[in-house]
């Protein structure tokens, strides 16, 4: 279920994200590693979930393009705000793993529909 392997991708990626942004966020603040950390998890998710969660053959520049795109409007723009707002459940690191949580649930959505959708097959008429 692809579910399932895109939360085991997740955790990887998340675990990625979080030490790198942990290490840098007290030099260069919050949106600034939340740009670098996320940035760095982008690379790893792009291909592994291409290739073991939606579909191995389909990891052209359309999907790359579209995955930026969905993957940056969520981590570059959504997660800094939700980080922001969710500062007052504990330090840094605590506010970003809980927006990384909400934003999971939209890029799984924001994956299937628009970077790997899946293939329509015609039923014979």
């Amino acid at each position: 279920m692809p579910a399932y392997r895109f939360a085991a991708v997740g955790v990887l990626n998340t675990a990625i994200d979080v030490a790198v942004f942990t290490v840098l966020h007290g030099q260069l603040g919050i949106t600034l590693a939340n740009l670098v950390s996320t940035s760095t998890g982008m690379a790893f998710s792009f291909t592994v979930n291409g290739i073991f969660v939606f579909d191995g053959a389909r990891l052209g520049w359309r999907q790359a393009v579209r995955f930026v795109a969905t993957t940056g409007t969520t981590m570059w723009l959504l997660q800094p705000v939700l980080i922001h707002l969710l500062l007052f459940a504990g330090p840094a690191p605590v506010a970003k793993l809980l927006a990384t949580g909400l934003t999971v649930v939209v890029n799984f959505f924001a994956y299937r529909l628009l970077v790997w959708p899946r293939a329509h097959v015609e039923s014979p008429s």
